[in-house]
């Protein structure tokens, strides 16, 4: 019997995977035996991730410069990704952006921006690869969500309705395409660190100790924590989960503080 969390001869493509919690999980699927695709714009920071792939895993994923706002760019990768490997078995639809803003002082070039990355992207990356699952028989597609999918926030109005959307959108998706076999899940992170922490810190002063206080654990995450759970949700071991929301968060979620 294969290992239930073994991912060996499988493809992923993970958005945003150059950096933070995309890198994460991808660094988590790879070694769990997966083949990394990144989809990420920037794609300076992409080869210097390929590279570091290279010196750790003994080869590199493939690279793709890839829109998540473009719907002719996500066709155009996943396409290639399938002629390039011949499969695809999981997508982690982990690119995101995020605008903070008192709701009275967003534009609607705010609103379309962060909806368009963040929800419609995935919509539109989910719909790509479902026949190519479905031709193989299978595959797993996990969201990545948001503590702001659970909670209010002052300046988080538009990122929380994004992320509020991806929960729903899963649920959705897992209804629509379990009789395909295709299992779809969301993660939701809890205070992570990242390279864009030092800037949220700056910006409010207090956070870093309204993370601490109010996470049991009493630390920040860190982008390997999220591994282990895109591990488990992309393999076998998860084959009758799907519509579920998996808190990584230290306890953050559940305490009463």
């Amino acid at each position: 019997m294969n290992h239930p969390f073994r991912l060996d001869g499988k493809v992923a493509i993970v958005t945003g995977g150059n950096g933070g919690i995309g890198k994460g999980i991808a660094m988590g699927l790879a070694e769990a035996g997966c083949r990394i695709v990144i989809a990420a714009r920037n794609q300076n920071k992409t080869d210097a991730v390929l590279r570091e792939f290279q010196e750790k895993f003994g080869q590199s994923p493939l690279g793709v410069q890839m829109n998540v706002k473009s719907e002719n760019d996500i066709r155009a990768i996943i396409q290639k990704v399938k002629e390039v490997f011949g499969r695809i078995d999981i997508l982690i639809n982990n690119a995101g952006v995020g605008i903070r803003k008192m709701p009275q002082e967003y534009t609607v070039e705010d609103w379309n921006e962060v909806m368009d990355t963040n929800l419609r992207s995935a919509f539109l990356c989910s719909q790509a690869v479902y026949p190519h699952m479905k031709e193989i028989g299978g595959g797993k597609i996990i969201n990545i969500g948001s503590m702001t999918s659970l909670f209010g926030g002052a300046r988080y109005a538009i990122y929380g309705a994004s992320k509020g959307g991806i929960m729903q959108l899963t649920r959705a998706l897992a209804v629509a395409w379990a009789a395909d076999n295709i299992q779809v899940n969301t993660i939701l992170p809890g205070w992570i660190e990242t390279d864009l922490t030092p800037l949220s810190r700056k910006a409010v002063p207090t956070l870093d100790q309204n993370v601490l206080g109010r996470t049991p654990m009493g630390r920040w995450g860190r982008p390997a924590d999220l591994a282990g759970a895109a591990v488990f949700l992309s393999s076998p071991a998860s084959d009758f989960i799907t519509g579920v929301a998996l808190p990584v968060d230290g306890g953050y979620s559940i305490f009463l503080c």
